[in-house]
């Protein structure tokens, strides 16, 4: 039976289209391009927004299968992209005039035999589809393919003020339900993705949103109460408020960043979280000199691709490169030689990324220890999507000189 079309409205539908303008021609990133049409539209209700960022994040991610779907002069119409996406949706088109020029049937037919070919049917660019097929083999394309799907929102309880139950509870009684994952004690996975930043429990700092993978950094420290802990690559700080809230606010966490404006801002989370004992410092070669020896504990979550957050930034695989991936090589080897020396002897290092490629995780461990023999391994964790969130690598060294 032949699919009814979905009512549509053409105000959303524009809004996604600008949007997606300006994510494509404008160079903006899908979250702030989002953020930006939203803004601009204070008037649409919950579901208009969820329209308009659930279409802009499904054509992003399926980008390169819209537009191979569509015939090559209307490609530069983003109406006419939007047309074939509503085909790849397996949703019939409204008899409106910026559709009149589609050939439903026609597309329909390239969309399926599209559909064979991984790289275009998992919707990744050539030269990515190749390195992670070297990478990871045969495992490639079955992550690839968990990459594709929407990511949860998952909370993590603020233990320093409410525990994961007490604040189950909180939410519900604020119409937000959730559900819990037994691997993962301090987190919360909303069963329907909404607004939270409104909401008394983020005000009163009860939870912080952070995937479930990132939850299990901080538990992988070792981390004991009175220690010194450095985060030296802190970004807004989600971990470092994870390591304070694991030591119940006795010690000390230097949280470092390059960017003045995240540690601005991760103090300003810090505050609302309750979490005392974290100081922040601007990162450079001379503050790396002064910590010399200091920490007992040091976590380098160094930049890399962003291959294993893919679910939740999939714009990032149409600004990526080959050649920033082996940048980004050469930067994650620096901040490990460079900065390890913050360490003192028997302290731990944790070394991570949010990539699934053993190019920017083991084998980084393994150059740093080949030339840092004072250094030995003790483990390392690879946390893949198909296992249901982000992708993770965690490695665990020792100072022993």
């Amino acid at each position: 039976m032949e699919s009814k079309p979905m009512k549509l409205h053409r105000t959303l539908v524009f809004a996604v289209t600008e949007t997606l303008k300006a994510i494509f021609s404008g160079g903006m990133y899908a979250d702030k391009a989002v953020e930006q049409a939203l803004k601009q539209n204070s008037r649409f209700g919950s579901r208009d927004r969820r329209f308009i960022a659930e279409n802009v994040y499904g054509m992003v991610r399926w980008w390169r299968l819209v537009n191979e779907a569509t015939e090559a002069t209307y490609r530069a119409d983003y109406f006419n992209l939007f047309g074939t996406w509503l085909l790849i949706k397996g949703e019939a088109l409204p008899d409106w005039e910026e559709f009149s020029f589609i050939d439903a049937a026609a597309v329909n037919e390239r969309i399926n035999e599209l559909k064979t070919v991984r790289k275009i049917g998992e919707s990744i660019p050539d030269w990515l589809d190749e390195m992670g097929s070297r990478e990871l083999g045969e495992g490639w394309g079955k992550e690839l393919h968990e990459l594709n799907k929407e990511a949860e929102v998952v909370l993590r309880a603020n233990t320093l003020k409410t525990t994961a139950d007490d604040l189950q509870l909180q939410l519900r009684k604020s119409g937000i339900e959730t559900k819990k994952d037994a691997a993962y004690p301090d987190a919360l996975i909303l069963l329907k993705r909404q607004h939270l930043q409104s909401l008394k429990e983020y005000e009163k700092g009860l939870f912080e949103v952070q995937d479930a993978s990132s939850q299990l950094i901080a538990p992988y420290m070792e981390l004991l109460q009175g220690m010194q802990v450095i985060d030296a690559c802190a970004g807004a700080g989600g971990k470092s408020l994870h390591i304070a809230a694991m030591m119940k606010n006795k010690g000390n966490i230097i949280s470092m960043d390059v960017e003045e404006r995240k540690l601005t801002e991760l103090q300003r989370r810090a505050d609302r979280a309750g979490a005392k004992i974290i100081k922040t410092k601007k990162v450079n070669p001379q503050v790396v000199s002064q910590l010399k020896g200091s920490a007992d504990r040091l976590l380098l979550d160094v930049p890399c691709s962003g291959l294993g957050v893919l679910r939740r930034n999939p714009d990032a695989k149409w600004k990526l490169s080959a050649e920033f991936i082996e940048e980004v090589k050469r930067t994650q080897q620096e901040i490990i030689s460079n900065y390890s020396q913050m360490l003192r002897p028997g302290g731990i290092m944790v070394y991570a990324t949010c990539s699934i490629l053993p190019g920017e995780n083991n084998e980084q461990v393994k150059l740093f220890l080949e030339k840092n023999k004072g250094f030995e391994f003790m483990e390392e964790r690879n946390i893949m999507p198909s296992e249901g969130y982000d992708g993770f690598y965690m490695a665990k060294l020792r100072r022993n000189l």
